[in-house]
């Protein structure tokens, strides 16, 4: 990914004139405005010590999605695995969750505050197959950053 792009996220991270939400939200947005194969940009976050996660910030369609059991989908395995998640075919996995029919795939990439794995950050694509190695280290380096205001 763009070096401009890791300035840009690390930008918005630091400014902090705007609320973690606000900033998180900005990001998102940044993703999806930025990456063509991000057509869905959020954060999910533990619900205080319940076995669930509940939708933070995102960029995209609306999603009814806003709790997730742990286990449940792939942010829920993800909860649960604290590694990443590609998905390069959605249909291809039984443990989904559909949000919308046009989306072909998936990454999560768990957010760790103080090596406890607090949320994800989940990108849908209408693209088949577009995750690469690439996307994955820049998603990690995005929550490192994240965790840095949490």
């Amino acid at each position: 990914m763009h070096p401009s792009l890791k300035s840009a996220v690390i930008a918005i991270l630091e400014n902090k004139d705007k609320t973690v939400n606000t900033r998180l939200q900005e990001v998102c947005e940044l993703l999806k405005a930025a990456i063509p194969h991000y057509d869905w940009v959020g954060f999910y976050f533990r619900n205080g010590e319940k076995e669930e996660l509940k939708l933070g910030p995102y960029a995209g369609a609306p999603t009814d999605h806003t709790i997730i059991p742990f286990g449940k989908g792939i942010c829920g395995q993800v909860a649960v695995s604290n590694a990443n998640f590609v998905v390069p075919d959605v249909a291809a996995q039984d443990n989904y969750i559909a949000c919308s029919i046009t989306v072909k795939a998936e990454i999560v990439v768990p957010l760790f505050v103080d090596g406890k794995n607090i949320g994800q950050i989940d990108i849908d694509s209408n693209t088949p197959d577009p995750f690469t190695e690439k996307d994955e280290r820049f998603l990690e380096f995005v929550n490192q950053e994240v965790s840095k205001i949490l």
